[in-house]
């Protein structure tokens, strides 16, 4: 070529064709990208280094990058979607109430519903019973009473129970009170103390069985159910050993044989239930056209906690149990309403529940005495904290000394009642270890007065009472008992640390009062009693 011929024009081949062999292509895909803009991103350099000459418009406002943003979006959720059915699929890692409660169910563990503040009652009737006269009784409709909540104004209801032996008694044929005059007090047969009254509005769901089914169930009515509230009577004539009441367990398959008259009840994630019987092979089946009388109460929480002498209310009885024969009487509390408090937390239920099932309903170890002494329920409905320990001695190797405090409240524990470490130390000793010896001894709340000071910025001073409130129900969840337990000190540092992680508004927090750590004992747990917060600015 001549120079004569050259035009000015120079040809570039910078532009070549680009080509990625399919079998190469899945090297390029970022497979760490899960979110959103990382997903949109990782789409866009996919593009470039695979078409580069066949897109090269990248601009917001192109169709082609909406589509891709799609794309985007949608690998992002489904991104999400399988992150979150790993994470419920665990024990450890799921945050659903209703996972967890799917996940327990597979090992036979329940998560409890709301449980009923219970008190002592009185109950006197106008004119004594002359010595003609051997009992009144209460009937179901008039065993219910209605106050006003200290704690939000609304209307409580409390059931009426007779108590034998420390012990709130079953369901009976009718599920009527009888109060014999013997035991009224003094025997005048005017004033009788051997009674309860527990939170809750009493339900009655009657009717016959006449299916077939191998294992029978009954769905209660109403709801939410209060946690071991249910009492179940069964009267089947045709069968007489499948007659009288029927206990709760835990799982039907805890039942010793045949012909163990019990019952587990199945809630669902309105605290709704559904009773199940036995299949005749663990637990009886309660035959066909026998029929069922259940009762139990629905409510429950905090809220039914009251003062004492706080209920006072009139309800009739019936002399001898004769309609016609009725009398007024006045009903009150005789002690504090405590132990109301609100359905299991799903914290509570992932610490205890995997113990529990390894424990298999039976006591080895101390985890074992531990775990399962955690989720008795007593025959008020009440709950416990515990801890247990080997006697150390030589001659004492075989005592286990299980300590407890009863709950109060979501916030309160209190010296466990007699009746509840009667009926603990019962509930134990059918599952033990032939050589165990189980004592039952008081666990020691050594209460906490706190002064503390929070620092917030001088612009937020005008919101003093609201960052007060949001501090305030931070510490309270810091000594709620499902996260102190027996043994666990006062740390300052980590109670001030949980202060202004969990308040965003507080920069720091002080302690006033304490000085050093306070350490305890491993029978002893420590118990919020006063709180002092002052606020000042930074």
């Amino acid at each position: 070529m001549s120079l004569s011929n050259f035009d000015g024009t120079v040809a570039s081949d910078f532009m070549k064709r680009v080509f990625i062999p399919d079998d190469r292509k899945d090297t390029l895909i970022n497979y760490s990208a899960n979110e959103f803009l990382p997903l949109r991103n990782a789409i866009v350099e996919y593009i470039k280094a695979v078409y580069p000459l066949d897109y090269e418009n990248f601009a917001e406002s192109d169709l082609a990058m909406m589509l891709v943003e799609v794309i985007a979006y949608m690998g992002a959720v489904l991104s999400l979607k399988a992150d979150l059915l790993a994470n419920e699929s665990f024990i450890g890692t799921a945050r659903s109430r209703k996972n967890v409660q799917k996940l327990l169910e597979l090992i036979g563990v329940s998560l409890r519903g709301p449980l009923a503040a219970a008190a002592n009652a009185r109950y006197t009737i106008k004119t004594a019973l002359t010595s003609g006269q051997n009992n009144i009784s209460i009937s179901p409709a008039k065993r219910v009473v209605s106050v006003k909540s200290p704690q939000d104004g609304g209307l409580v209801s409390y059931t009426l129970y007779k108590v034998s032996s420390g012990r709130v008694q079953l369901a009976n044929t009718d599920s009527s009170i009888t109060l014999d005059k013997a035991e009224s007090n003094l025997e005048l047969g005017q004033t009788w103390d051997n009674l309860a009254l527990l939170e809750g509005s009493l339900v009655v769901d009657r009717g016959t069985f006449t299916n077939f089914d191998s294992v029978q169930s009954v769905t209660l009515t109403q709801s939410p159910i209060i946690e071991g509230s249910v009492d179940v009577y069964i009267n089947a004539p045709d069968v007489p050993n499948a007659s009288g009441a029927y206990t709760q367990e835990e799982s039907i398959y805890y039942a010793s044989g045949p012909t163990a008259k019990i019952f587990q009840v199945n809630l669902d994630d309105s605290y709704g239930g559904t009773v199940v019987f036995g299949d005749n092979v663990a637990g009886i089946s309660p035959p066909v056209n026998s029929t069922y009388e259940i009762t139990y109460r629905v409510g429950g929480g905090t809220r039914g906690n009251v003062p004492n002498s706080y209920i006072n209310a009139q309800t009739d009885c019936f002399i001898d149990g004769s309609v016609g024969n009725t009398e007024q009487g006045a009903l009150e509390n005789t002690s504090l309403a405590t132990g109301g408090s609100d359905a299991e937390t799903i914290a509570h239920a992932k610490k205890w529940a995997p113990l529990f099932f390894k424990a298999q309903d039976r006591l080895v170890t101390l985890e074992d005495y531990v775990a399962k002494a955690s989720k008795f329920l007593s025959s008020y409905g009440t709950t416990g904290k515990v801890t247990a320990a080997v006697r150390r001695a030589y001659s004492s190797a075989n005592v286990i000394d299980v300590y407890v405090l009863e709950r109060a409240s979501n916030l309160q524990l209190q010296q466990a009642t007699t009746g509840f470490k009667m009926e603990l130390l019962e509930n134990l000793n059918t599952r033990k270890m032939l050589t165990d010896e189980i004592v039952v001894v008081d666990g020691v709340v050594r209460t906490l007065d706190l002064v503390m000071t929070i620092s917030v910025d001088h612009e937020l001073l005008p919101r003093e009472e609201e960052i007060k409130a949001g501090t305030r129900d931070a510490v309270l969840t810091y000594f709620n008992d499902t996260r102190f337990d027996f043994g666990d000190p006062f740390i300052i540092s980590d109670f001030t640390r949980v202060v202004f992680t969990e308040v965003p508004k507080v920069r720091y927090a002080t302690v006033d009062n304490i000085s050093q750590d306070i350490p305890v004992e491993f029978n002893e747990i420590i118990q919020l009693n006063n709180l002092v917060i002052n606020v000042k600015g930074v």
